[in-house]
């Protein structure tokens, strides 16, 4: 994606039900959803971004998330597809991306999402033991995202993306191993394998479950890495895998601190207008963000300006995370910051091995990606602050 165009993330933040290690701006769906409301306050919204740029931007990727954005039909996409085209100029190659759970009453109709201009599709699928399922809280069952596979092959779709999690509770390294050889029997060009943590404000932090240790889920994730390669994947993001050509151009752009407009309840947004980079994120509460909008006001709850420390260490939240690391040009530009002070930073990194620096580009080493955690904790503004 080019320096200058945009991704697009759109929010959609009701699931059939909440999942208890779910931490993102979810709310277990009652009754209907006011799809035509909701479509309305989103195109309103999106009128809103457009208004804030100082020239027209390209749209490169567009990222339908969740939530669950396949309770909504295929009708609401396609509008809201057709909305966006209107409102900015696109990418003749744009990926977009739909997130989808597999179960039957979230399935919907993949041909349909397909012709209403989706071209690549994530399916949630977590784990194919339906024990695991159970415990994850999900919907579905193992034979429900088979069937969801074999639809989305059937529908056209050649861009697929499955995310596994790992490190489930009980879970043994050949359970994680027998999850990894069903998801690559169905051939995706992308895979996304996380972690299972337990995070603040969600049931498993409330009533942890019995997790694999640290040193069990290195062990799981180096047992993935034969498998992937001999069926044709590279690794280049901490979590993310993916055939020759078939990266996620939305999410790289994440990671290469890119700019990206936000809309829908709690999206974010981030922008560098004006030689200054601005984030900002919208109301939570879907009944909240929806009345703004009605009422013709603007749902983002204020755009604040990061600069210094701050958007340096934003700009190496991701960075780090990709394999191949990133430029000395890139960095310069999008942080401020000189490659030589971003050397003297690192430096402990290095000497230990973590981080490799040439003169032009910097990464982090194999076992340097075992430490990230505590290298971006070291890194924080308020921790260098101290």
């Amino acid at each position: 994606m080019s320096a200058e165009a945009l991704a697009l993330y759109v929010h959609f933040p009701w699931c059939v039900r909440k999942c208890p290690y779910c931490d993102f701006n979810s709310y277990a769906r009652h009754g209907e959803v006011d799809e035509a409301g909701y479509l309305r306050a989103l195109c309103a919204d999106l009128a809103r971004e457009r208004a804030r740029l100082s020239a027209p931007r390209r749209i490169g990727s567009i990222f339908l998330g969740g939530g669950t954005p396949n309770l909504f039909g295929p009708s609401t996409i396609g509008a809201l597809l057709e909305a966006v085209a209107d409102t900015f100029p696109l990418d003749p190659q744009i990926e977009i991306t739909l997130e989808a759970n597999p179960g039957a009453a979230e399935c919907g109709d993949f041909a349909g999402f397909r012709q209403a201009g989706v071209n690549r599709l994530s399916i949630g699928a977590q784990s194919f033991s339906n024990q695991q399922l159970k415990q994850l809280g999900r919907v579905h069952t193992c034979e429900e995202t088979h069937l969801a596979l074999a639809a989305a092959a059937e529908a056209g779709f050649e861009q697929i993306n499955i995310d596994l999690m790992y490190a489930l509770p009980r879970q043994s390294p050949m359970d994680a191993a027998a999850d990894l050889t069903q998801a690559l029997a169905f051939a995706p060009d992308h895979l996304s394998l996380y972690q299972l943590t337990v995070e603040p404000n969600t049931e498993f932090h409330k009533r942890p479950p019995p997790l694999p240790t640290d040193e069990q889920a290195l062990t799981m994730q180096q047992a993935f890495m034969q498998p992937l390669k001999e069926a044709g994947f590279a690794r280049y993001e901490v979590s993310a895998y993916a055939r020759s050509g078939q990266v996620c151009r939305h999410n790289l752009n994440y990671w290469e601190f890119g700019d990206y407009l936000g809309v829908g309840a709690g999206a974010h947004g981030k922008l560098s207008e004006a030689g200054a980079v601005w984030r900002s994120h919208k109301l939570k509460r879907p009944a909240a963000y929806m009345q703004a909008l009605a009422e013709g006001k603007d749902a983002a709850t204020g755009w604040r300006q990061i600069s210094g420390d701050e958007l340096r260490f934003e700009f190496l939240l991701g960075g780090l995370r990709l394999t191949k690391g990133f430029g000395r040009e890139l960095y310069e530009t999008r942080s401020g910051q000189s490659w030589v002070a971003l050397g003297e930073r690192m430096a402990p990194f290095i000497q230990r091995g973590w981080i490799e620096q040439t003169p032009d580009h910097l990464r982090c080493s194999e076992q340097g990606y075992r430490f990230i955690d505590s290298m971006l904790e070291h890194l924080l503004p308020e921790k260098r602050a101290g």
